[in-house]
Protein backbone atom coordinates (compact mmCIF):
# COMPACT_ATOMS: atom_id res chain seq x y z
CA UNK A 1 0.00 0.00 0.00
CA UNK A 2 1.21 3.27 -0.94
CA UNK A 3 1.70 5.48 2.01
CA UNK A 4 0.21 9.32 1.20
CA UNK A 5 2.90 12.35 1.68
CA UNK A 6 3.37 13.57 4.74
CA UNK A 7 1.49 16.99 5.47
CA UNK A 8 4.34 18.78 6.02
CA UNK A 9 5.88 17.98 3.23
CA UNK A 10 3.77 20.02 1.25
CA UNK A 11 5.05 23.41 2.15
CA UNK A 12 3.06 26.31 0.33
CA UNK A 13 5.42 28.38 -2.30
CA UNK A 14 5.15 31.16 -0.22
CA UNK A 15 6.11 29.72 3.06
CA UNK A 16 9.18 28.09 1.23
CA UNK A 17 10.12 32.00 0.00
CA UNK A 18 9.23 33.19 3.37
CA UNK A 19 11.80 30.99 5.24
CA UNK A 20 14.45 31.83 2.33
CA UNK A 21 13.86 35.25 3.14
CA UNK A 22 14.45 34.43 6.71
CA UNK A 23 17.48 32.50 6.50
CA UNK A 24 19.06 35.25 4.27
CA UNK A 25 18.27 37.42 6.85
CA UNK A 26 19.86 35.89 9.36
CA UNK A 27 23.05 35.10 7.13
CA UNK A 28 23.26 38.61 6.56
CA UNK A 29 22.91 40.59 9.92
CA UNK A 30 26.23 37.86 10.82
CA UNK A 31 28.07 39.01 8.02
CA UNK A 32 27.15 42.93 9.19
CA UNK A 33 27.93 42.58 12.65
CA UNK A 34 31.48 41.10 11.33
CA UNK A 35 31.92 44.29 8.98
CA UNK A 36 30.74 46.42 12.21
CA UNK A 37 33.72 44.97 14.41
CA UNK A 38 35.88 45.47 11.72
CA UNK A 39 35.35 49.17 11.49
CA UNK A 40 35.40 49.38 14.89
CA UNK A 41 38.36 48.01 14.86
CA UNK A 42 40.00 50.58 12.36
CA UNK A 43 38.24 53.40 13.29
CA UNK A 44 40.33 54.58 16.49
CA UNK A 45 43.05 55.21 13.05
CA UNK A 46 41.63 56.32 10.14
CA UNK A 47 38.71 58.88 9.65
CA UNK A 48 35.37 57.18 8.75
CA UNK A 49 34.71 58.73 5.42
CA UNK A 50 38.32 57.07 4.21
CA UNK A 51 36.72 53.55 5.44
CA UNK A 52 33.53 54.46 3.78
CA UNK A 53 35.33 55.12 0.94
CA UNK A 54 37.59 51.58 0.71
CA UNK A 55 34.27 49.81 1.79
CA UNK A 56 31.96 51.30 -0.39
CA UNK A 57 34.33 50.92 -3.49
CA UNK A 58 35.68 48.12 -3.06
CA UNK A 59 32.14 46.28 -3.57
CA UNK A 60 31.11 48.41 -6.27
CA UNK A 61 33.92 47.25 -8.17
CA UNK A 62 33.04 43.48 -7.25
CA UNK A 63 29.48 43.92 -7.84
CA UNK A 64 29.78 45.81 -11.37
CA UNK A 65 32.22 43.31 -12.22
CA UNK A 66 29.75 40.39 -11.70
CA UNK A 67 26.73 42.94 -13.04
CA UNK A 68 29.08 43.00 -16.55
CA UNK A 69 29.69 39.65 -16.87
CA UNK A 70 25.96 38.73 -16.51
CA UNK A 71 24.07 40.71 -18.58
CA UNK A 72 27.03 43.58 -19.75
CA UNK A 73 25.43 47.22 -19.84
CA UNK A 74 21.72 46.31 -18.90
CA UNK A 75 23.13 45.02 -15.49
CA UNK A 76 22.98 48.77 -14.55
CA UNK A 77 19.94 50.04 -16.03
CA UNK A 78 17.24 50.84 -13.49
CA UNK A 79 13.48 51.40 -13.84
CA UNK A 80 12.92 53.85 -10.75
CA UNK A 81 15.74 55.86 -10.33
CA UNK A 82 14.40 58.17 -7.46
CA UNK A 83 14.07 55.55 -5.30
CA UNK A 84 17.88 54.22 -6.26
CA UNK A 85 19.08 57.39 -5.60
CA UNK A 86 16.74 57.76 -2.33
CA UNK A 87 17.91 54.26 -0.92
CA UNK A 88 21.81 55.20 -1.73
CA UNK A 89 21.17 58.69 0.27
CA UNK A 90 20.05 57.16 3.55
CA UNK A 91 22.49 54.50 3.37
CA UNK A 92 25.40 56.24 3.22
CA UNK A 93 23.79 59.22 5.98
CA UNK A 94 23.32 55.49 7.82
CA UNK A 95 26.58 54.49 7.56
CA UNK A 96 28.24 57.71 8.73
CA UNK A 97 26.08 57.98 11.51
CA UNK A 98 26.69 54.39 12.65
CA UNK A 99 30.31 54.01 11.79
CA UNK A 100 30.62 57.36 14.31
CA UNK A 101 28.81 56.05 16.86
CA UNK A 102 31.30 52.62 16.94
CA UNK A 103 33.65 55.37 17.72
CA UNK A 104 32.35 56.06 21.11
CA UNK A 105 30.04 53.08 22.08
CA UNK A 106 31.05 49.50 22.75
CA UNK A 107 30.32 47.40 20.10
CA UNK A 108 27.19 45.47 21.99
CA UNK A 109 25.61 48.29 22.59
CA UNK A 110 25.69 50.20 19.56
CA UNK A 111 23.72 47.27 17.68
CA UNK A 112 21.40 47.15 20.45
CA UNK A 113 20.47 50.72 19.87
CA UNK A 114 20.51 50.27 16.53
CA UNK A 115 17.85 47.34 17.31
CA UNK A 116 15.40 50.29 17.23
CA UNK A 117 15.56 50.26 13.40
CA UNK A 118 12.88 47.36 13.02
CA UNK A 119 10.48 48.91 14.64
CA UNK A 120 10.72 52.08 12.52
CA UNK A 121 10.23 50.13 9.85
CA UNK A 122 7.07 47.93 10.65
CA UNK A 123 5.79 51.29 11.81
CA UNK A 124 7.03 52.88 8.87
CA UNK A 125 5.60 49.61 6.53
CA UNK A 126 2.21 51.49 6.91
CA UNK A 127 1.95 54.65 5.49
CA UNK A 128 4.51 53.99 3.20
CA UNK A 129 4.13 50.20 2.11
CA UNK A 130 0.28 49.63 2.64
CA UNK A 131 1.02 46.75 5.18
CA UNK A 132 -1.09 45.95 7.76
CA UNK A 133 -0.48 46.45 11.00
CA UNK A 134 -2.61 44.95 14.02
CA UNK A 135 -3.39 46.78 17.44
CA UNK A 136 -1.22 43.98 19.15
CA UNK A 137 1.26 44.88 16.77
CA UNK A 138 1.60 48.62 17.23
CA UNK A 139 1.65 47.59 21.28
CA UNK A 140 4.74 45.47 20.91
CA UNK A 141 5.97 48.77 18.93
CA UNK A 142 5.30 51.13 21.81
CA UNK A 143 6.71 48.80 23.93
CA UNK A 144 9.50 48.01 21.81
CA UNK A 145 10.31 51.89 21.66
CA UNK A 146 9.87 51.78 25.92
CA UNK A 147 13.29 49.79 25.34
CA UNK A 148 14.54 52.15 23.39
CA UNK A 149 14.26 54.53 26.09
CA UNK A 150 15.50 52.38 28.91
CA UNK A 151 18.78 52.08 26.78
CA UNK A 152 19.45 55.49 25.88
CA UNK A 153 18.14 57.12 29.15
CA UNK A 154 17.02 60.32 27.89
CA UNK A 155 16.83 62.89 30.68
CA UNK A 156 18.74 60.84 33.20
CA UNK A 157 21.81 62.62 33.52
CA UNK A 158 24.18 59.76 32.46
CA UNK A 159 22.89 59.78 28.39
CA UNK A 160 25.79 60.44 25.92
CA UNK A 161 24.97 62.30 23.20
CA UNK A 162 26.62 59.08 21.11
CA UNK A 163 23.76 56.71 21.51
CA UNK A 164 21.68 59.52 19.13
CA UNK A 165 24.27 58.29 16.20
CA UNK A 166 23.14 54.67 15.69
CA UNK A 167 19.90 55.85 17.23
CA UNK A 168 19.73 58.34 14.06
CA UNK A 169 20.96 55.25 11.60
CA UNK A 170 17.94 53.54 13.07
CA UNK A 171 15.74 56.02 11.28
CA UNK A 172 17.62 56.14 7.95
CA UNK A 173 17.69 51.99 8.14
CA UNK A 174 14.27 51.89 8.32
CA UNK A 175 13.98 54.17 5.27
CA UNK A 176 16.48 52.28 3.17
CA UNK A 177 14.53 49.02 4.06
CA UNK A 178 11.21 50.44 3.09
CA UNK A 179 12.69 51.66 -0.16
CA UNK A 180 14.71 48.29 -0.97
CA UNK A 181 11.17 46.51 -0.49
CA UNK A 182 9.65 49.13 -3.43
CA UNK A 183 12.49 48.08 -5.30
CA UNK A 184 12.43 44.66 -5.39
CA UNK A 185 9.53 44.78 -7.70
CA UNK A 186 11.61 46.41 -10.58
CA UNK A 187 14.59 46.55 -9.62
CA UNK A 188 17.41 43.93 -9.63
CA UNK A 189 19.67 42.93 -6.47
CA UNK A 190 23.10 43.21 -7.80
CA UNK A 191 21.93 46.17 -9.80
CA UNK A 192 20.59 47.92 -6.46
CA UNK A 193 23.46 46.69 -4.20
CA UNK A 194 25.91 48.23 -7.11
CA UNK A 195 24.65 51.78 -7.05
CA UNK A 196 24.11 52.07 -3.08
CA UNK A 197 27.39 50.75 -2.21
CA UNK A 198 29.00 53.36 -5.15
CA UNK A 199 27.11 55.97 -3.54
CA UNK A 200 28.78 55.14 0.02
CA UNK A 201 32.43 55.23 -1.73
CA UNK A 202 31.52 58.63 -3.44
CA UNK A 203 30.72 60.05 -0.29
CA UNK A 204 33.37 58.67 1.52
CA UNK A 205 35.73 60.15 -1.03
CA UNK A 206 34.14 63.55 -0.69
CA UNK A 207 35.95 63.47 2.58
CA UNK A 208 39.03 63.36 1.44
CA UNK A 209 40.28 67.04 1.76
CA UNK A 210 40.30 66.82 5.22
CA UNK A 211 42.41 64.26 5.74
CA UNK A 212 43.59 60.90 5.30
CA UNK A 213 46.19 58.32 6.81
CA UNK A 214 47.70 55.36 4.08
CA UNK A 215 46.50 52.31 5.13
CA UNK A 216 49.20 49.28 6.57
CA UNK A 217 48.93 46.48 4.29
CA UNK A 218 47.60 44.62 7.75
CA UNK A 219 44.59 47.11 7.76
CA UNK A 220 44.03 47.45 4.06
CA UNK A 221 43.55 43.45 4.36
CA UNK A 222 41.02 44.33 6.63
CA UNK A 223 39.44 46.67 5.23
CA UNK A 224 38.87 44.68 2.12
CA UNK A 225 37.93 41.80 4.16
CA UNK A 226 34.79 43.78 5.59
CA UNK A 227 34.11 44.81 1.89
CA UNK A 228 33.12 41.72 1.23
CA UNK A 229 31.40 40.98 4.34
CA UNK A 230 29.35 44.05 3.54
CA UNK A 231 28.69 43.24 -0.01
CA UNK A 232 27.71 39.93 0.84
CA UNK A 233 25.55 40.88 3.77
CA UNK A 234 23.38 43.68 1.66
CA UNK A 235 22.85 41.30 -1.09
CA UNK A 236 21.81 38.71 0.56
CA UNK A 237 19.49 41.46 3.00
CA UNK A 238 17.87 42.94 -0.53
CA UNK A 239 17.10 38.91 -1.47
CA UNK A 240 15.41 39.07 1.72
CA UNK A 241 12.81 41.70 1.73
CA UNK A 242 12.36 40.48 -2.51
CA UNK A 243 11.16 36.98 -0.57
CA UNK A 244 9.24 37.83 2.85
CA UNK A 245 6.84 40.73 4.02
CA UNK A 246 9.17 43.13 5.99
CA UNK A 247 7.46 42.88 9.33
CA UNK A 248 8.27 39.23 9.09
CA UNK A 249 11.94 39.53 8.41
CA UNK A 250 13.19 42.29 10.07
CA UNK A 251 13.05 41.29 13.80
CA UNK A 252 15.86 38.38 12.78
CA UNK A 253 18.23 41.03 12.71
CA UNK A 254 18.27 40.85 16.20
CA UNK A 255 20.32 37.65 15.81
CA UNK A 256 23.31 40.73 15.50
CA UNK A 257 23.08 41.01 19.08
CA UNK A 258 24.58 37.46 19.86
CA UNK A 259 27.38 37.85 17.05
CA UNK A 260 27.92 41.76 18.94
CA UNK A 261 28.61 40.31 22.59
CA UNK A 262 30.65 37.76 20.79
CA UNK A 263 33.20 40.09 19.07
CA UNK A 264 32.96 42.71 22.15
CA UNK A 265 33.57 40.28 24.85
CA UNK A 266 36.46 38.85 22.73
CA UNK A 267 37.89 41.88 21.01
CA UNK A 268 37.89 44.20 23.67
CA UNK A 269 36.79 43.08 27.19
CA UNK A 270 33.34 45.04 26.79
CA UNK A 271 29.58 43.62 27.86
CA UNK A 272 27.01 45.56 28.12
CA UNK A 273 25.05 47.70 31.02
CA UNK A 274 22.52 46.07 32.90
CA UNK A 275 19.97 48.83 31.77
CA UNK A 276 21.18 48.18 27.70
CA UNK A 277 20.92 44.78 28.23
CA UNK A 278 17.21 45.11 29.32
CA UNK A 279 16.39 47.27 27.03
CA UNK A 280 18.24 45.26 24.21
CA UNK A 281 15.72 42.38 25.72
CA UNK A 282 12.97 44.23 25.32
CA UNK A 283 13.35 45.70 22.09
CA UNK A 284 13.42 41.41 21.08
CA UNK A 285 10.75 40.16 22.60
CA UNK A 286 8.88 42.85 21.00
CA UNK A 287 10.19 42.38 17.62
CA UNK A 288 10.04 38.19 18.27
CA UNK A 289 6.13 38.94 19.39
CA UNK A 290 5.62 41.07 16.12
CA UNK A 291 7.09 37.72 14.02
CA UNK A 292 4.72 35.76 16.02
CA UNK A 293 1.95 37.73 15.24
CA UNK A 294 2.78 37.69 11.49
CA UNK A 295 3.39 33.86 11.03
CA UNK A 296 -0.32 33.80 13.53
CA UNK A 297 -1.79 35.59 11.07
CA UNK A 298 -0.13 33.94 7.61
CA UNK A 299 0.93 37.12 6.78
Amino acid sequence: MTRAPSARLRVPGHAVAGGRGILYMLLGSAFLTANDAAMKWLIADYPVGEMLFFRGSAVAVGVGLVLWRLDGRDGFRVANVKGQAMRALAMVAGSYLFVSGLAFLPLADAIAIAFAGPLFTTALAVPLLGERVGWRRWLAVLVGFAGVLLMTRPGAGVMQWAVLLPLAACLTGALRDILTRKLTATEASLTTLFYTTAAVGLGGLLTLPWGWSLPSPPHLALLLASSALMGIAHYLQIEAFRLAETATIVPFRYSSLLWALLFGLVLWGELPEPLVAAGALTVVGAGLYIWYRERQLGL
